[in-house]
């Protein structure tokens, strides 16, 4: 039987981005029908002092993949915590169920991070701001994601649909 992880922060605005999954959306909102497990898209990591930084990768990205997008957080107070070391800080996984102490309504979750922007909780790089490095890490990167995707329609699906220029042809 695989294992069941619940993975949790102390930071709300680190579980914003999870309310979304833009592959999934995507597919749906384009009419493209896939059954399968859909892949991920992390365009996030965390600064030295732990701070999120979201990227658009393309444009319009976070537009696309929260605006609209209802969901709920759920808090605990306690966890038994794994052991098991997650990359992400403030993070924490428990391989048990724990208690829900608490629930949040999130309307709109684009709307929500916006706030948390404005708040100083998560910097955000919109795609009109991307360094010259992060775009050719995008010509490099993306195709060979493509490629190697081929088990995966619906990525591929999402590459074609947001980096068009870079996979012309394909």
């Amino acid at each position: 039987m695989a294992s069941r992880w619940f993975i949790f922060s102390v930071k709300r605005e680190n579980v914003l981005v999870y309310l979304s999954n833009s592959i999934e959306k995507y597919c749906k909102e384009t009419g493209f029908s896939y059954n399968g497990k859909y892949q991920k898209w992390g365009p996030y990591g965390f600064d030295k002092d732990g701070r999120q930084r979201l990227k658009e990768y393309y444009p319009n990205a976070l537009i696309s993949t929260y605006k609209g997008v209802s969901g709920y957080i759920y808090s605990a107070k306690t966890i038994t915590d794994s052991g098991f070391a997650l990359n992400i800080p403030d993070a924490a996984a428990s391989s048990a169920a724990v208690d829900v102490s608490g629930v949040e309504f999130i309307p709109d979750a684009y709307e929500a991070i916006l706030q948390a922007e404005r708040e100083g909780l998560i910097a955000i790089r919109r795609y009109e701001e991307m360094t010259d490095k992060t775009r050719e890490w995008n010509r490099r990167t993306i195709p060979e994601e493509y490629e190697n995707a081929s088990d995966h329609p619906e990525y591929r699906h999402f590459l074609k649909g947001n980096f068009p220029e870079m996979l012309n042809g394909r």
